[in-house]
């Protein structure tokens, strides 16, 4: 499902919004540029309505990105504590710090904010990249094993033994 999501998003609306953009006749400069350009262009058609559509639109994407990235990360602490919550004063010190950073990226230039995006997601890539060629073969695995049950015109289930995995290695995906 996320990646379907990331499709739609990356895929359709961010390059609905381009289009739009371009095709509104609206010139971009380093005044209006970022979300102003985009409400500026939506204006040309819907007057008004339109710049109020863009930040009701903007403040609900925001919203749940970071309600995802949140649900993500606390997964995911849950995970690398051996499936134990960690401590509610943690937990708590971590949620004022992502308070902090949206505060900061909220106030902070579009150019500084694009800036350390673009650095924390090369950090992710450094992490993330291992990781996916560590587990390629399980995943590999897993593909066959769904595509040999759809020549076989099952409905596709997953057991880990066949695809050779115990129980045991997968107590976290539970």
């Amino acid at each position: 499902m996320q990646t379907v999501s990331v499709y739609i998003d990356t895929m359709l609306l961010c390059t609905a919004t381009a289009l739009m953009c371009l095709a509104s006749g609206v010139e971009r400069s380093e005044s209006v540029s970022g979300a102003r350009y985009v409400q500026n262009a939506v204006s040309t058609v819907f007057g008004a309505a339109g710049p109020v559509f863009i930040t009701v639109a903007m403040v609900l994407f925001a919203f749940t990105t970071l309600i995802g990235n949140l649900y993500y990360v606390d997964n995911a602490l849950v995970y690398l504590n051996r499936k134990r919550q960690p401590s509610k004063r943690f937990m708590t010190v971590f949620y004022i710090a992502c308070v902090a950073v949206i505060f900061f990226g909220a106030l902070a230039s579009m150019d500084l904010a694009w800036a350390l995006a673009d650095i924390t997601m090369g950090g992710m890539t450094l992490i993330n990249i291992p990781c996916c060629v560590v587990l390629s073969g399980v995943a590999v695995k897993a593909l066959k094993d769904f595509e040999s049950q759809k020549k076989r015109r099952l409905n596709p289930v997953f057991h880990a033994d066949d695809i050779g995995l115990s129980s045991e290695k997968l107590h976290h995906w539970q």
